[in-house]
């Protein structure tokens, strides 16, 4: 195998939680303003164990998987991000070690939170899930000269 490139990806989660009310959980993130808990999958965790610890370390709540919404794939930065719907089980959200702040906000403001144009179509693509999940493929380049450009799109 030697001369031969082998592809390297980072695997991470996103959570779109839900609580009774409808209303959906966001945090202020030092990095990139308000946006969707998630992050990295560590070593040797499964998918519902990374998005339970990234909630928790990232809004103080805890929650349960409820099902797949879609797989968004930064071509640029070889990320693949599996998009989750989860359920709020206990908690009370807030500040923490890794958020300025977390909320609980209303499903017809949700949009109007982010400040980046990826998260928020993103969010909205997860927000409009109806059943179905998505695959789309996005390049992100903030401050270069492609920017955000969404390159594919199609239901799973």
């Amino acid at each position: 195998m030697a001369g031969k490139h082998i592809p390297h990806h980072i695997l991470a989660v996103d959570a779109l939680v839900i609580n009774q009310n409808g209303d959906v959980l966001m945090i202020d993130s030092p990095k990139r303003g308000w946006e969707f808990p998630g992050g990295q999958i560590e070593p040797g965790e499964s998918i519902s164990q990374a998005i339970r610890r990234e909630v928790l370390e990232e809004a103080r709540v805890d929650v349960k998987v409820e099902r797949l919404i879609g797989i968004f794939h930064n071509v640029r930065a070889n990320l693949v991000v599996i998009g989750l719907l989860c359920s709020h089980v206990s908690g009370e959200p807030g500040p923490s070690d890794e958020s300025n702040n977390s909320e609980w906000v209303p499903r017809e403001e949700v949009l109007t939170r982010p400040d980046s144009e990826f998260i928020h179509d993103r969010l909205k693509e997860m927000l409009d899930y109806e059943e179905k999940s998505v695959y789309q493929a996005y390049q992100n380049d903030p401050g270069g000269p492609d920017g955000y450009r969404l390159l594919e799109s199609f239901d799973l």
